[in-house]
C-alpha cells in the first residue's frame, strides 16, 4: 500500500465525525465522512476507500444494509469494514459480521486506540499484498494474491475475514487451529471481538464451500479435512 490510506466515516453524529476526521487526518489519513447508509454507498463507490468505519444507527440506512450492499460491490472488495456501535449485545454483532464486517468496536471510540487498530488493520493487508503463495488442493485452488477461491472449476466469492480464515486452515489440513491462533492470525492481537465471530464464519465457510472440510474440535478450535 504505497499511497495514503483512504478511510471512509459514516455516522449520523455530527460530533463523533468531526473528531475521527480531525485525528485521522492529524495521522495523515486521507478522509471523507458520510452521514448514513445510502450516503456512504455512493461516497465509497468513488472514494474506493481502504477503510470504512461504519455506524450501526443510522436513519435513510443503517450500517448493517449498508455493510451488506457495499460487499456486493466488486471494486469494494478489498475494503475493511469496521463497525461502530453503542451496541455491545452478541446478536448486533453477530449481525454485523454476518453482513460481512470485518471488525467491530463499541462506543464511545477513544481515538488513540482507534489511530492503534488501524495501524494494525493497514500492516497486515500490506502483509497479506506481498503474500503471493496459492494453495492447490485435490479439487480447491486458493490465490492469496487475487482472493480467489476456485472449486471443481466454479469460482467461489468470500468476504476478505472468511477467505483469510479459509486460507489459514487450509494451509495446514489436518492440524487443529486453536481459537486464539485463529483469532490473533486473522483478525490480529489488538482486535477484541465476541466469541461467536470465528464460528459465524466457519458456518458461512461450510454453506460456501462444503460441510465436511471444516472439523470442529470441541473446546480447542478448527481444522480443515480434505
Amino acid at each position: 500500500m504505497n499511497s495514503i490510506p483512504k478511510i471512509l466515516i459514516v455516522d449520523d453524529d455530527s460530533d463523533i465525525l468531526e473528531i475521527l476526521k480531525y485525528n485521522l487526518c492529524l495521522a495523515g489519513y486521507n478522509v471523507k465522512i458520510a452521514i448514513n447508509g445510502k450516503e456512504a454507498i455512493k461516497k465509497a463507490k468513488l472514494f474506493i476507500p481502504d477503510i470504512i468505519l461504519l455506524d450501526i444507527m443510522m436513519p435513510e440506512m443503517d450500517g448493517i444494509k449498508a455493510c451488506t450492499q457495499i460487499k456486493t460491490i466488486p471494486k469494494l472488495f478489498d475494503t475493511i469494514i469496521v463497525f461502530l456501535s453503542a451496541r455491545s449485545e452478541d446478536f448486533t454483532q453477530i449481525a454485523a459480521f454476518d453482513a460481512g464486517g470485518d471488525d467491530y468496536i463499541t462506543k464511545p471510540v477513544r481515538p488513540k486506540i482507534l489511530l492503534k487498530k488501524i495501524e494494525s488493520i493497514l500492516k497486515r493487508l500490506k502483509s497479506v499484498n506481498n503474500d503471493k503463495s496459492t494453495i492447490e488442493l485435490k479439487n480447491i485452488i486458493i490465490n492469496r494474491m487475487e482472493y480467489k477461491v476456485v472449486k471443481d472449476g466454479v469460482d467461489i466469492v468470500l468476504p476478505r475475514k472468511e477467505f483469510e480464515l479459509f486460507y489459514l486452515l487450509a494451509s495446514k489440513p489436518g492440524n487443529v487451529f486453536t481459537r486464539f491462533d485463529i483469532m490473533n492470525k486473522v483478525w490480529g492481537s489488538n482486535v477484541i471481538v465476541g466469541d461467536r465471530t470465528i464460528d459465524v464464519h466457519i458456518r458461512k465457510l461450510r454453506e460456501k464451500v462444503g460441510n465436511s472440510y471444516f472439523k470442529t474440535i470441541k473446546g480447542v478450535g478448527y481444522k480443515f479435512a480434505q
